[in-house]
């Protein structure tokens, strides 16, 4: 975003530039006359007007491409027939027409540039004045088609480049699609089938106990972290496919995400407080995200046994909540594992993070995701 606004002040500061450079112009050939190098024509004061917005209309050529093309017809077809001396106006309505085919908007810069031919045809044709000449016409008419072709050109291009790069984009991302489901899937299949082959191999001796819920635990989170792993690479692929193996997981999950740290030995409770509400998948997903990497975090370090999770829907956003009663984070061994990634998933959305110890012993872990997210 930063990169954007940056784009965008050096491209209004241009457009500032361009327009004094041209208004410049304009205006010193409009004050020397031909053969008179030391004297001054005099302009005016609706000339200056015209001059004025002619030229500084051209400030605003990226932002408000069409009106500035309205602005400068209006100007110079109002200038010519009615002021004198004759200036170089007319290059502010031809920068005009090139701006809107550059942008794409090549129906206005028809239309527009149609109607100073007509303007100009009428003024040279339909009166007796005849200012132009047939040369002075199709010279007339060739920088005004010109202008539009050229930036039309221009346009085309910088598409054609910027398809071309999102073009590569995407081949990079299929090509880390594949490998990650060649590591990634193949190692995490290994762990599914070897914690069923041990747990099939305990059962079959009739043993049981911890070891039997540890390798069920193993079996049944590796089987969904593979699944969404398979979920994640279809997202990534669906540029060339029609739908993800599997949708990435959200709030509708917690259940599921809750019953395998009960598995683990952690005793969950999860409650919602308000309506809930419809997120957005990135909303939704990083919600899903601080809850299990919170819920990992107290599994591994705090030495909790009970641990709540509340999800509450506000006006604006949702609230994650998530508090535990084992030991604080000056206290735990690798404290403060994950926070980091929990915060930077928060802010990417425009929400917040607060991850401290709780008073009365434990830690908690609040954040909040606005349903908008960031654009």
């Amino acid at each position: 975003m930063s990169g954007d606004r940056r784009s965008w002040r050096h491209g209004t500061r241009g457009d500032v530039l361009l327009a004094a450079g041209t208004g410049l112009f304009v205006v010193l050939t409009t004050v020397i006359g031909e053969g008179d190098p030391v004297g001054l024509r005099p302009v005016p004061a609706t000339g200056w007007l015209l001059m004025l917005a002619g030229c500084g209309a051209l400030a605003f050529r990226r932002r408000f491409p069409v009106a500035v093309g309205v602005v400068t017809l209006l100007a110079s077809m109002i200038y010519y027939p009615a002021i004198n001396p004759d200036g170089a106006l007319l290059v502010t309505l031809i920068i005009a027409l090139y701006t809107l085919g550059s942008a794409g908007r090549i129906l206005a810069a028809a239309v527009i540039g149609g109607l100073a031919i007509a303007a100009s045809a009428f003024g040279e044709y339909g009166t007796e004045a005849s200012p132009l000449g047939d040369a002075g016409m199709f010279l007339l008419v060739s920088w005004l088609v010109a202008a539009v072709a050229i930036g039309a050109v221009m346009h085309s291009t910088r598409r054609e480049r910027e398809e071309a790069l999102r073009r590569r984009a995407t081949e990079e991302r299929l090509r880390i699609a594949r490998e990650l489901h060649d590591v990634l899937g193949h190692n995490i299949s290994l762990i599914n089938v070897q914690a069923g082959a041990a747990l099939h191999a305990l059962e079959r001796d009739g043993a049981g106990g911890p070891a039997t819920e540890a390798l069920t635990a193993i079996k049944e989170t590796s089987r969904e972290a593979l699944r969404e792993l398979r979920g994640t690479l279809g997202v990534l692929r669906q540029v060339d496919e029609e739908a993800p193996t599997a949708p990435a997981p959200g709030l509708r999950r917690l259940p599921e995400l809750a019953e395998r740290s009960r598995a683990a030995g952690l005793a969950v409770d999860v409650s919602t407080d308000g309506d809930p509400v419809d997120l957005r998948p990135a909303v939704d997903l990083a919600a899903f995200r601080i809850v299990q990497e919170a819920l990992t975090n107290v599994t591994r370090h705090a030495g909790a046994g009970r641990v709540t999770v509340r999800i509450g829907y506000g006006r604006d956003d949702v609230t994650v909540d998530v508090s535990d009663d084992g030991r604080g984070a000056g206290t735990r061994a690798g404290g403060g594992s994950g926070i980091d990634g929990m915060r930077s998933r928060a802010e990417a959305l425009g929400g917040t993070l607060e991850a401290a110890d709780r008073p009365g012993g434990g830690f908690r872990v609040t954040a909040r995701l606005p349903y908008g997210g960031r654009a």
